[in-house]
């Protein structure tokens, strides 16, 4: 049956409601991309920053997970650390 052949039984009106958003998601980003064109912005520039906030985020993820095996050795929470490291919450 037609059925079958869809992912975990999905109706196929869920997947066009899902192809819906993912196409008014493209058009939003379209329009941000625009904006930030129109703004001086190059491709090149936008790229470079969102490659840049990958390798932050990659490198913030490490410092958490050591974090939080330091504070199992210690047996402490990670926020009672962020002191001792002058971290802030926000951090």
């Amino acid at each position: 049956s037609p059925r079958s052949f869809q992912p975990n039984g999905t109706s196929k009106e869920a997947l066009q409601c899902e192809i819906e958003e993912l196409k008014q998601k493209n058009l939003a980003l379209d329009q941000e991309i625009a904006q930030l064109l129109s703004e001086g912005y190059s491709l090149e520039e936008l790229e470079k920053h969102i490659s840049l906030l990958h390798e932050y985020n990659e490198i913030k993820d490490a410092g958490q997970m050591l974090l939080g095996k330091l504070a199992v050795i210690r047996g402490v929470t990670t926020k009672q650390l962020y002191p001792e490291y002058d971290l802030e919450l926000s951090d």
